[in-house]
This record gives structure tokens, C-alpha cells and sequence, in this order.
């Protein structure tokens, strides 16, 4: 189809009158969006493709239609830009783009559309679902071939321009090491919806996060960064909109350097300072935020999708079209299409969007969505590509926490242990492997000991770190902790879709009933077992990562994927019963021992050989006779029980050059449900006895206990014991 123009509304003016805010002079094509310099603003945009590029102003967000058009006729580098003398703050904007619109070329022009401004830092209005927003004619058989000749400025995302101003005061980036560091994966809305220390006009906002009592929660836990959910500006689809969901974990993104305005609370200025002005606060109490961020795809979806933003400025230079049928889209990601990170402009787009959020919003790292997409060159993963290349040599990035989710949904897509040095990865083979060890699942201790040394066997070839292992058992996706222990099977009929959706490999136990149960026996066990995934998680090497919400049993009432639940079933119930606060006081006192102790923060892989300065080795492992595990042993299929010895001398050397020790630890492992194990305690060289320090089958049980070497200290089934190796043994102590 020809290029097709537009003719200016009626109404040509916002001022009243005043013609001279008709001035446009030709502006810069750096730096790209929307940008107030104090006198006026410099708007520009790249489209490769576009034969015409017009601004389009709107008086508010209410508006059916713009007040003022203004075409740029300025196009450097592909750039195309215009500077506005008498524009201000506050301004609302969107822009429509002429040029081809061809889908069985790539190319899907429509000026009829308003599209949002990739380079959006505020967002004035969010989509209002209609048939308009689409580039075709819904419905049409030839579909997306088609074209709609709908105007759908009265549906459209619209943008605001800033005044990026903020008093930052004496905030400082906490830089806490990744091996020092406690990772808490919690949702804004979730965490704080429900919370009754909170302020109500706080509730479900940046300010809840922020405020005095989910710093308390967070620093009694021990936690030193927060890992939020998307907080990028993102669209709710169509067809959750209809059935009265949305989109609540947000991973559908449109604008990436706009905060999310779903939380930002309507008294306290505009989103931008709002997320700044929480960032300052948890700064101020020494914990980091990290980002999980969603550069792999966009909102748009495949060929059937909207024109929202990116699709309608050049589909061709955005997106990663299949080259036999550039009509549809390559899909790595299941959500219908995949950013082109090949083209330099896309990938600036991106970069430009993470220095943003560190320079501008003081974040301290990020956590990549489906992160091997965007290592992508052709079909394959090229964990040498031009992403990591850019990051390395960036002198922002490279010092920021960067954390990848390690796969994606191609071919060869799963690549943990794959990304290059600098990157942490969540650990999807931990997860795996520490919920088939507390199921009960025989042979596999080998390999769990393998993942509580920090999984050298995945990061130790290419001279990476233990923290470059991210522990976790939860994550958003997937059973919450609670609902691992409880349900055998996933549970999503809310979500609509007849149960088909989530995932059916959940290596779960209900421990014998599906779901809530009066039986007590059968709750206790589930209660001890929450306390051994949180255990094991924080008593491995690495770096450990907690969901928000399992430290107080948190349940989804078995949904395992409740990414359309902006409710009860996702919100955190804070008013806790008995048993809730039994284990929110254990997950507190075990965390604070994780911090007291850096045998359990050590930089460096264990060679299993003898540490400086001794003739012992750094690590041992144990059966339950007491002796050294043999080769053959290693296999046994009926094994479920080990102990593990870390040596706490000359661990390290501090970044002042301080000698770095800490308690020699004895950690027992029991992961069968019936049997109780006599597990003779070994000799401990320069020590005199072992104290018991935690017991996870009865925390509440904290009196101080010595026990000798050699004697059989009593793991009962499905529990985890701490011991330290003590030199001078108190004789007022009960052995």
C-alpha cells in the first residue's frame, strides 16, 4: 500500500490563540526522547524506514484527539527531531509516523495510529483497549494484511515530557559484595497491598516499598537487596482485560525507561520522583534494588498484535522478522515476538535504558528476562555477543549486579553456566536438584553436593565465582514455598484456562494431603520442611535468593502461575498465625547466623584439599558412621543423608587485608521422612566438641547443647542440623 498522509485536526492550537507556540526550531538528535533543557524541549526519535514524522501534542489525558501537530523535518542519522522553544513539562505527547504499509515486507507504517515514544520516562495515559489500536482491520480475512484507516487517538498511550529534577541528597549506592549479598524477589502491589503498618495511600505503590515498615520487615529479616518485579510502563493484554484480569507480574513491557505508573500513589508528585524517592529510602537503610527487566520482547505480540509504539515507528528495524515470511515474527520468548538486538539502534535503546535506570533512578543492578535471547546472533546462543561485549566496556554497567535467567524458549536456549564472567545466573539446576532432595528423591546427593559448594561444575571452567550461582527453590513462577509442600499438582482454575497453563513438572509433595489439612502430623512435617529449603538455600554457597512471602508461609492456594492474579491469591496475608510467626522468628535467626558467619560467604570455590596454614582439608563429607564418604557411596540410590564439614580458618583475606576466619561448621542432612539417623559426630582437628546451634525438626528448642566427638547425634527424619566446632567445652552444658 502507498504511503498515506494525514491532514491536521481542526483544532490547531493549545494556547489560546498564542501563535507563538508554533515555534519549532530544528533541535539535536541526541540525546533521543523527550528532553527539558530549562527553556524548552528537544523531542527526538529514530525510524529508518519513516517517509514523515509528526509530533502530536494533547492538551490531557482525556483528550479524543491532539491539539497540535507538528511535523519534524529534521532527520540526521535516521534521527528524526525537532526542538519546541515554548514547550514545557507537563506536556502530553504521542507521534504518528508515515511511510509503507507492507506486512509481507516488514513493514507496518500507519498514521491513523498515535504510537508512544520508546524514550517515554512518564507515562500520562496507558492503553485503553479498542479495536482502533490495531495497524488492520480486526476481524478483516485477510486480517493483518489489511489496513485500518481508524484514528485511535482517543485510545492510545500517551507520554509526558519531565523535569527530571531531584534532590538526592547524601544517597550513596550500599555496593554490598555479591557474596555478602541476600537477594528478596517481592511485587511493589503484592508486598505492600495488604500490609497494615502501611499507610493506606501507601499501599501497592513505590512509597509502600519504601516506607518505615517494609524497610523494618525487610533489615529483621537481613535482607540487603530487593529484586522487583518489571516495574517498566507495560500493557495488560486484550483478552485478560476482557475477562476482568491483567497482566500482574508485568512481564509484557512497552516503554523501558517509564516506572510503571500502576504504583505510583495519586498524593505524591509524579511516578518518576516517587520510585527515586523509594530508592533513596532503602539506600538509606543500606539495601540495593535490582530490576528485573524485559528487553527480550515487547507488548506488541506477533503479526495479530497492536500498533502501540515500536511496531508502528519501523517494525522492520525493531523486531527480529523471519526472513522467508518477514511478515511474521521469530519468537524466542512465547510471547509472539523478539526484539532485534542485531540493529545498533535497538541495542542503543536498550543500554540507554540501563544507564538510565542506574545514572537517573540509582538502581543497582538488574535481573534479565529469559536473558538468552538476547545473546542471540542468528538462531544460536553467542554468549560472546555484541550485549555482553557492550556491557563489559561500559563503565556503568560493568560495576552494576547483572543477573541473567538463563534460558529461553528456542532451540539451545537453556545456558546455565554459559553466560561470560561478570554475570550471576539464577540457578535452575539448584532448584531442581535441593526440591528432588527434599521430596525424598533417591541418588541424587551427589549432585546436591555439587550445588551447596556453589556449583563449581557450572561456574568454576571459565573462572567464575561461587556467587556467580543465584540459590533460590521459589521464584514468582511456580509454587510459593508453602504450596510446594502442600499440593502434588497445580491449581491456576482462576486463571481461566481450564488448568492447561503453569507448569506440570513441579517436583512438589503434599506430604500427604492436596492442600489445607486439619492433620497434624501432616502440617508439622510441611512446616519442618519450609524450614529445610530456607535452610539449605542460605547454608549454600552463592549468592541465596528468597521470595517474598515464604517467610511467613505465604499461599497461592496451589497456583503456580498467578501472573494474572492482582488479588488475594498473589497479595501477602500479614496477619500470621502461630505457626507463620514460628517460622518468620526462624527465617530471621538463621539469617542472621548467615551473616555473622563468612564460612557460608566465601569468594572462592573449595578445593577439598588442606587450607593455608593447616594440614586439614576445607571441606569434608560425612556419612552417617561418621567416616569420610567413599567413591561408591557417592551413587547409592537409597542415600538421604550426609554431613558436611567447612572448615572456618583463613577463609579469605579482606579487601583491607585482614585475615578472614569464622567457625568451623558441621551441617547434617536427613531427607528421609520416616528414619531417624544415629549420625556419629567425626573429630574436629583444634577443637574439643560440637555445639548445637540450629535443629530445623524443633527450632524452638534453642537450649545449648555440646556433643562429643564420636558420639551419634540424633538427625530425625526430614531435617537439617547446624554444629559448630568449639575448642573450649563449657562443662555446664548437657552433652
Amino acid at each position: 500500500m502507498a504511503t498515506t498522509t494525514v491532514s491536521p485536526p481542526a483544532a490547531t492550537t493549545n494556547d489560546h490563540g498564542n501563535h507563538a507556540h508554533h515555534r519549532a526550531w530544528p533541535g539535536r538528535p541526541y540525546p533521543l526522547g523527550a528532553t527539558w533543557d530549562g527553556r524548552g524541549v528537544n523531542f527526538a526519535i529514530y525510524s529508518e524506514n519513516a517517509t514523515r514524522v509528526e509530533l502530536c501534542l494533547f492538551d490531557t489525558v482525556d483528550s479524543t484527539t491532539e491539539s497540535r501537530r507538528v511535523d519534524l523535518p529534521e532527520q540526521t542519522d535516521q534521527v528524526w527531531h525537532v526542538y519546541l522553544p515554548d514547550c514545557r513539562p507537563g506536556q502530553i505527547y504521542g507521534y504518528r509516523f508515515h511511510g509503507p504499509y507492507e506486512p509481507a515486507k516488514g513493514h507496518r507504517f500507519n498514521p491513523n495510529k498515535i504510537v508512544l515514544d520508546p524514550y517515554s520516562k512518564e507515562i500520562a495515559r496507558g492503553v485503553r483497549w479498542a479495536d482502533e489500536l490495531f495497524g488492520y482491520k480486526v476481524g478483516d480475512p485477510q486480517a493483518d494484511l489489511s489496513f485500518d484507516e481508524r484514528d485511535n487517538a482517543a485510545s492510545a498511550a500517551l507520554a509526558s515530557v519531565i523535569d527530571s529534577a531531584f534532590t538526592w541528597g547524601d544517597d550513596k549506592f550500599p555496593l554490598t559484595p555479591l557474596h555478602e549479598t541476600v537477594i528478596y524477589e517481592l511485587h511493589v502491589k503484592g508486598f505492600t497491598k495488604r500490609h497494615p503498618d502501611i499507610p493506606e495511600e501507601l499501599r501497592g505503590t513505590y512509597g509502600g516499598i519504601g516506607c518505615e515498615a517494609s524497610i523494618r520487615h525487610l533489615q529483621s529479616l537481613g535482607i540487603t537487596a530487593v529484586e522487583l518485579l518489571p516495574v517498566h510502563h507495560h500493557v495488560d493484554e486484550r483478552h485478560l482485560v476482557e475477562r476482568g484480569l491483567c497482566n500482574y507480574w508485568g512481564y509484557n513491557t512497552l516503554a523501558f525507561l517509564a516506572p510503571d505508573v500502576r504504583y505510583k500513589s495519586a498524593d505524591f508528585g509524579n511516578t518518576v520522583h516517587q520510585f527515586k524517592t523509594m530508592v533513596r529510602n532503602l539506600h538509606a537503610a543500606g539495601i540495593e534494588v535490582i530490576l528485573d527487566v524485559v528487553y527480550n520482547h515487547t507488548a506488541e505480540g506477533n503479526q495479530l498484535g497492536p500498533t502501540l509504539s515500536f511496531r508502528g515507528i519501523d517494525n522492520a528495524a525493531y523486531y527480529r522478522l523471519s526472513p522467508e515470511s518477514p511478515r511474521h515474527y521469530m519468537d524466542f520468548t512465547g510471547c509472539g515476538n523478539t526484539f532485534h538486538m542485531q540493529n545498533p539502534r535497538v541495542l542503543q535503546l536498550i543500554m540507554d535504558s540501563l544507564r538510565y535506570w542506574v545514572t537517573e533512578m540509582h538502581v543497582d543492578g538488574f535481573r534479565f528476562d529469559l536473558a538468552s535471547t538476547l545473546a542471540r546472533v542468528l538462531h544460536s546462543v553467542d554468549k560472546l555477543g555484541a550485549f555482553f561485549d557492550i556491557i563489559h566496556q561500559d563503565p556503568i554497567l560493568s560495576q552494576v549486579k547483572l543477573i541473567a535467567e538463563p534460558w529461553d524458549l528456542g532451540d539451545g536456549g537453556y545456558q546455565v553456566g554459559n553466560f561470560p564472567m561478570g554475570w550471576s545466573e539464577w540457578n535452575g539446576k539448584y532448584r531442581d536438584c535441593v526440591r528432588r532432595f527434599w521430596k525424598g528423591d533417591g541418588g541424587v546427593i551427589d549432585e546436591f553436593a555439587t550445588r551447596l559448594c556453589g556449583s563449581s561444575d557450572l561456574y568454576g571452567w571459565n573462572n567464575r565465582r561461587p556467587h556467580a550461582s543465584v540459590n533460590f527453590v521459589t521464584c514468582h513462577d511456580g509454587f510459593s514455598l508453602r504450596d510446594l509442600v502442600s499440593y502434588d499438582h497445580k491449581h491456576n482454575e482462576a486463571n481461566g484456562e481450564e488448568n492447561r497453563d503453569g507448569s506440570d513438572n513441579n517436583m512438589s509433595w503434599n506430604c500427604g494431603a492436596e492442600g489445607p489439612t486439619n492433620d497434624t502430623n501432616i502440617n508439622a512435617l510441611r512446616a519442618r520442611k519450609q524450614r529445610n529449603f530456607l535452610a539449605t538455600v542460605l547454608l549454600s554457597q552463592g549468592c541465596p535468593m528468597i521470595l517474598a512471602g515464604d517467610e511467613i508461609g505465604h499461599t497461592q492456594n496451589g497456583n503456580n502461575n498467578a501472573y494474572c492474579q492482582d488479588n488475594e491469591i498473589s497479595w501477602l496475608n500479614w496477619e500470621l498465625s502461630d505457626d507463620q510467626k514460628s517460622l518468620l522468628k526462624f527465617v530471621q535467626d538463621i539469617l542472621a547466623f548467615w551473616h555473622e558467619q563468612p564460612t557460608l560467604q566465601r569468594r572462592r570455590f573449595f578445593h577439598d584439599r588442606a587450607t593455608r596454614g593447616t594440614s586439614v582439608k576445607d571441606i569434608q563429607w560425612f556419612n552417617a558412621a561418621g567416616a569420610e564418604m567413599a567413591d561408591s557411596e557417592w551413587k547409592v540410590g537409597f542415600a538421604r543423608s550426609l554431613g558436611w564439614l567447612l572448615r572456618g580458618e583463613h577463609i579469605d583475606v579482606s579487601d583491607q587485608g585482614e585475615a578472614l576466619s569464622g567457625d568451623t561448621l558441621l551441617i547434617l542432612f536427613n531427607a528421609d521422612h520416616a528414619v531417624e539417623v544415629g549420625f556419629v559426630l567425626p573429630q574436629c582437628e583444634g577443637s574439643d566438641a560440637w555445639r548445637l546451634k540450629f535443629d530445623t525438626f524443633d527450632p524452638r528448642d534453642t537450649t545449648p547443647s555440646n556433643h562429643a566427638f564420636g558420639s551419634a547425634y540424633k538427625l530425625r527424619p526430614c531435617s537439617v542440623a547446624i554444629l559448630l566446632a568449639v575448642k573450649n567445652t563449657d562443662p555446664k552444658l548437657p552433652a
